[in-house]
């Protein structure tokens, strides 16, 4: 009997893909039409996407939230509609200002502190959000001006490499190349941070505008790109199954763990709450939002909330396709 593929696929996405290009791809390498993903990525972005695959799928509301860690390259003297390189260029930094910021280095790493912590970001205008119904993109290729909310984030860690002069093309019409300094960076962040706004807010607190010019997510919480597989071993249907990380190995990753006995099984399959026994209470946070209840064969029931000693279903996993 085949069983319904079930689990979560680290996909490292290639430069020019959509998140929606990976889960089409995947849903003709694993068979179904049950595939969604936690967290988009910009077409150019490279690095982690995680795809949901069958059952599985029901974790991906859970998946959202998680912070993340970027590979970033900021290019400091030019700004963009989007900014990224993929937008129109607004304005380059006048000379003045730039051989400024060139002759004091220091200046950079002081900007990198001021927007390292919590801080409020105002989303980059070209962005999914919805504004009135509109995606604010679609705003913005229509011409029309966008003001977004600012929002909080938290920019846990903002580490950068010794910054390096380059070229880049001026503004259209013919103008030769200007001068423009090229920072990397490592950012680990909160979950809804914009790192093209981070790299726009960057150069605008040094006077001379800024976009990013690479993008690449190496974390996702607990999962690396390090354990994902390729966009041409995903485009020529050639994923192993065994690439699946199970639901219940993957939830242990994210929350703690309750080791249900097979009473307990039923009664949660069922949606009863249940008593936790005095070795579970041990072992099991008294209180939490999220726990991982995991049945005697290995597979994952369900997620609960434990309050007293008591459990309540937060999302239950059908049997169908899990493996023991």
């Amino acid at each position: 009997m085949n069983l319904t593929p079930n689990g979560l696929l680290l996909v490292d996405k290639a430069e020019a893909w959509t998140s929606h290009d990976v889960v089409a791809k995947a849903r003709r390498a694993m068979g179904t039409r049950k595939v969604g993903h936690a967290g988009t990525l910009d077409p150019m972005a490279t690095g982690l996407l995680l795809v949901g695959v069958g059952p599985a799928t029901r974790l991906l509301t859970h998946l959202v939230g998680l912070g993340k860690t970027y590979e970033a390259t900021i290019r400091l003297g030019i700004s963009t509609v989007s900014d990224d390189r993929e937008g129109e260029i607004l304005d380059t930094a006048p000379p003045a200002e730039f051989e400024a910021l060139a002759a004091e280095p220091g200046r950079i790493a002081a900007a990198v502190a001021e927007l390292t912590g919590e801080i409020e970001q105002t989303p980059s205008a070209v962005s999914a959000i919805k504004v009135d119904g509109r995606r604010a993109y679609d705003l913005v290729r229509a011409g029309e001006q966008v003001e977004l909310r600012k929002r909080p984030v938290t920019i846990r860690s903002f580490e950068i490499e010794p910054p390096r002069l380059a070229e880049a093309e001026g503004l259209s019409g013919g103008a030769l190349p200007i001068d423009v300094i090229d920072v990397d960076a490592r950012v680990e962040c909160s979950s809804g941070t914009y790192i093209r706004a981070l790299a726009r807010d960057l150069g605008e607190a040094l006077g001379v505008g800024g976009h990013l010019t690479a993008l690449r997510r190496t974390e996702v919480g607990p999962f690396s790109v390090g354990e994902a597989v390729s966009n041409e071993a995903l485009a020529a249907g050639a994923v192993d199954p065994a690439a699946l990380i199970p639901p219940a190995a993957a939830a242990a990753r994210l929350f703690p763990v309750l080791a249900l006995d097979e009473a307990q099984t039923r009664d949660l399959g069922h949606g009863k709450r249940l008593e936790l026994t005095e070795a579970q209470r041990a072992e099991t946070p008294a209180d939490a939002p999220l726990v991982a209840a995991i049945a005697p064969g290995g597979r994952l029931v369900g997620l609960v909330s434990v309050a007293g000693g008591r459990t309540k279903v937060v999302t239950n996993f059908p049997a169908t396709g899990e493996e023991a």
